[in-house]
């Protein structure tokens, strides 16, 4: 029975170092997605709240496919320094992603606060040309989530560049794609967009710290279990008389 248990325990083992190349590719990419997001909304709030995070999570995408192969090449060659090696990096990583989580919570709860702070700030900005750094972004956002000033499109009106225009009219990325010819006139209000960005800029930057906190807390579910299993084959290694004379012979345990 010793044996058996060893012997499951070391084929899940096995699983989950394979599971683990399968999850550093995909934490590479979700950091990876965060991180492009954050170059298209780094107008609305600070570095720490996306940019920081997906660092994090590309540094432990890629930590756990160092953890998959020492883990692999452990369990195969029946190493227990090779395991308790993986079962410390494998902890500290683990540590991580509970930080992770910890900080995704109360990151996403100031989202709020910090995109109402500064989206003021960078409509005022507004330009309107393509070398302006914060028009272009405001063009982005109007475009990629269909919304049209702050909280709606009479928000343009007190904007420093409305005002200095004097055409009466809001920048063209407020207009719905389904219209033609569309230049942004306030005479067309059935032309723009209705809906506001400080909403919709606030559930986006929510949904992405929700997508790392359930990614963070999945994986690090997945590394608990390959801890416990790594725990076992290293405690009945040493205690099981019989496994260690299996290993010893070569025969394959």
């Amino acid at each position: 029975m010793g044996q058996c248990g060893v012997i499951s325990s070391k084929t899940v083992l096995v699983f989950l170092n394979l599971i683990f190349w399968a999850a550093a590719g995909i934490l590479c990419y979700i950091g990876a997605y965060v991180f492009i997001t954050y170059d298209d909304y780094d107008h609305f709030f600070e570095d720490i709240y996306t940019f920081i995070p997906a660092m994090v999570i590309i540094a432990v995408g890629t930590l756990l496919f160092v953890i998959g192969f020492i883990g692999c090449c452990a369990t195969i060659r029946e190493s227990r320094c090779g395991l308790v090696t993986f079962s410390a990096v494998l902890l500290l990583v683990f540590a991580t992603e509970v930080v992770v989580v910890v900080l995704g919570y109360i990151y996403r709860a100031k989202v709020e606060a910090v995109v109402n702070h500064s989206i003021q700030k960078v409509y005022n900005e507004y330009k309107g040309t393509n070398t302006d750094a914060p028009s272009r972004a405001i063009d982005y956002v109007q475009r990629q989530l269909h919304c049209c000033g702050i909280h709606n499109y009479s928000d343009w009106m007190n904007t420093h560049w409305f005002i200095e225009s004097k055409n009466n009219s809001v920048p063209v990325s407020c207009c719905k794609p389904t219209i033609s010819n569309c230049t942004g006139t306030l005479m067309r209000p059935g032309d723009l967009y209705p809906e506001g960005c400080e909403v919709l800029v606030v559930k986006k930057l929510k949904d992405i710290m929700l997508y790392v906190i359930l990614a963070a807390l999945t994986f690090a579910t997945i590394q608990m279990l390959g801890l416990l299993c790594a725990c076992v084959v290293i405690c009945r290694r040493g205690y099981d008389p019989a496994y260690e004379l299996l290993v010893s012979t070569g025969i394959d345990a």
